[in-house]
């Protein structure tokens, strides 16, 4: 059985560093530890964060110099267009943010839950076929 990988967005500010924007923070403990096995995991990230221009550049350039390359940055997929200076949703399985409701969990539990754990606990459910909308 060839396990499911998930695209999993990931804000900057605050969870994947210490939030100090526009400067960049300390890397928060087993941020990049886990982003990387979740990568060697097959699974697919995106950076999703508020930064845009070179706040933004500064922050690829970061993840980059700590091992993390991403599959997309503000943007579902690689190739998409749209205007990066607006901010909009994208398509993502799971959402990593300081800004959950509830807070954020520590990179430790994340790392449990997504590479020590069962991760198709997070996968979407099937959904079934029918006539109907519902």
């Amino acid at each position: 059985m060839v396990a499911e990988t998930l695209t999993i967005a990931v804000d900057f500010d605050g969870t994947i560093v210490e939030d100090e924007y526009p400067k960049i923070g300390k890397p928060n403990i087993f941020a990049f530890e886990t982003l990387k096995k979740l990568q060697n995991k097959g699974h697919r990230l995106i950076l999703w964060t508020y930064r845009y221009g070179r706040e933004l550049d500064e922050a690829v350039a970061f993840c980059k110099e700590n091992g993390i390359t991403f599959y997309a940055v503000n943007k579902s997929f690689p190739e998409e267009q749209f205007d990066p200076k607006y901010s909009r949703k994208i398509n993502a399985d799971l959402f990593i943010d300081d800004r959950n409701l509830g807070g954020m969990m520590g990179w430790g539990e994340i790392y449990q839950k997504l590479v020590g754990g069962d991760a198709t606990q997070f996968q979407r459910p099937k959904k079934k076929k029918s006539w109907f909308g519902f």
